[in-house]
């Protein structure tokens, strides 16, 4: 089992390369860039749901029906990681403004990651890693104490980002504005920089290969897409961006 589980983060890891690659040349189709070539859509909020919530469904599965024991470490790890994604199914998407609407085939490609993921983690935690490595001891050791806070910076700055975001136009309001406040004074997509941190975080905690090809995962996804809003945020406010000094995703670097 070890060994199929390694092959999996391999391959999971090499198409990250892929996607990474390839979202410099395709931009997703959802969100400012969505458009009809993506196919038939449905309500953003619908879509987010269907999207995010397969995750926070199927790691519950995958630790019910372990037989490892479910001791405070471990525990711990998985409500870490189910707060994101209960936040992201059931909470955000209450919170979307406008009528936006999100592709069938940008769903679909976002639950069997989504699903993917599950099995990487939940496999890992629940399965896989040595029976004594998530010992009670784990919450006092280095990796779990600076992963923690590492998660929960990144945690705040997505979450806090996105409401600036939702805080950008009045009801009625159709226009386009760049960002303000908080990361937004340093990066055009200060919610993908806090969900890189967050998952960085996440990697340390668990000192994980997993968490590793997840963040990793994060990194190839969110960054090309990153590049893409800047490059529309230079033809909307070019003016404004570079007077800011603002950079893609990471502060300071790109």
């Amino acid at each position: 089992m070890v060994e199929t589980f390694n092959t999996f983060l391999a391959i999971m890891g090499i198409t990250a390369l892929v996607v990474f690659i390839c979202l410099f040349f395709v931009t997703a189709g959802y969100g400012k860039f969505a458009t009809k070539k993506w196919g038939p859509s449905v309500n953003n909020k619908i879509g987010w749901v269907i999207m995010e919530a397969p995750v926070f469904v199927t790691m519950c599965l995958l630790c019910y029906y372990s037989n490892r024991e479910l001791n405070a470490t471990l525990a711990v790890i998985f409500i870490l990681f189910q707060l994101h994604y209960f936040q992201r199914s059931f909470i955000f998407p209450l919170l979307l403004k406008g009528n936006s609407r999100m592709p069938f085939s940008i769903i679909l490609m976002g639950a069997t990651f989504n699903i993917l993921n599950a099995f990487m983690q939940g496999g890992w935690l629940f399965y896989i890693s040595p029976a004594n490595m998530y010992t009670n001891s784990w919450l006092s050791s280095p990796q779990f104490i600076i992963g923690t806070v590492v998660f929960f910076a990144g945690m705040f700055i997505n979450i806090h980002s996105d409401s600036i975001i939702r805080g950008l136009r009045k009801p009625g309001d159709t226009k386009h504005y760049l960002p303000k406040g908080g990361m937004y004074n340093y990066v055009t997509s200060a919610n993908y920089f806090g969900e890189i941190v967050e998952w960085t975080g996440f990697a340390i905690l668990t000192w994980s290969l997993s968490g590793v090809i997840f963040a990793w995962w994060t990194f190839a996804n969110l960054v090309p897409r990153a590049a893409s809003i800047y490059k529309r945020y230079i033809e909307e406010f070019g003016g404004e961006v570079k007077n800011r000094k603002l950079k893609r995703v990471i502060p300071w670097i790109y």
